[in-house]
């Protein structure tokens, strides 16, 4: 089964609802959280986000308590996706901030208060995102992440993969918050497939590794090419198993 295929038999279900969607993840649900938490912090379990997105808590917890709030907030952020989604809410700066702000909330460090930086809010200070980047000056984020969510307006649903790399690339590129750019942009990328009808896309964080060599590919010569092709094998490998699966039981 390859990319073509997989995005065929999502395109075949005519998915409308956030129940349609929650239906097809299943299980990929739980794994969409895991992985995009665990690629920047490597203390998060499957086993408690698991217990957190089945039943709201983990009991005999014994990580740190910053990982618990990751994994309670990239469960609501995720579910806030699948509201928005319902609504046919359209990508704007409003909802770039609601689900950063619902990701790190209670995640800040002492620092980034003192420097004055607060979940929800742009940047006000410089943080290294690359080899060689910084990110966007603080002043200048807010006209770079306009631009770019203008330019995605009028995307059609066969650009869809594209359309979300670049998103996610230049988001990365921006580094519009002081903290949480990682997670905030996979959940938009695939809040953006979602809306033009294509399967969202695990990263998963065995593959690390390439997904930061893919990004590192845009900001040095502002190249999609890796990164559209990783995200393609990504979407083969997070929904080809599952598929085969239904298809062996029609």
């Amino acid at each position: 089964m390859n990319y073509q295929d997989i995005v065929a038999i999502w395109q075949s279900k005519q998915i409308k609802t956030a129940a349609d969607i929650a239906c097809e993840m299943n299980g990929n649900g739980v794994a969409f959280i895991y992985h995009s938490a665990k690629i920047e912090n490597d203390r998060i379990t499957y086993h408690d986000t698991r217990e957190i997105f089945d039943h709201g808590g983990v009991t005999g917890y014994t990580g740190d308590v910053r990982s618990l709030f990751e994994i309670q907030n990239s469960v609501a952020a995720y579910y806030r996706m699948l509201d928005a989604f319902e609504k046919r809410e359209p990508l704007s700066e409003g909802l770039i901030c609601e689900l950063q702000r619902l990701l790190t909330q209670g995640t800040y460090d002492t620092l980034r208060y003192q420097k004055g930086e607060r979940p929800g809010v742009y940047k006000k200070n410089d943080y290294v995102t690359g080899a060689q980047e910084v990110g966007a000056l603080p002043e200048d984020v807010p006209e770079e992440l306009g631009e770019l969510v203008r330019e995605l307006a009028d995307v059609r649903p066969e650009q869809a993969l594209t359309a979300a790399a670049y998103f996610h690339a230049k988001f990365e590129n921006i580094h519009p918050f002081a903290d949480g750019n990682g997670r905030t942009g996979r959940l938009l990328m695939n809040y953006l497939l979602l809306l033009l009808d294509h399967p969202p896309v695990i990263i998963h964080v065995e593959d690390r590794r390439a997904y930061y060599d893919a990004l590192e590919q845009f900001d040095s010569d502002q190249k999609l090419d890796s990164l559209v092709d990783f995200l393609k094998s990504q979407t083969v490998k997070t929904w080809q198993a599952r598929f085969e699966r239904g298809r062996n039981r029609t």
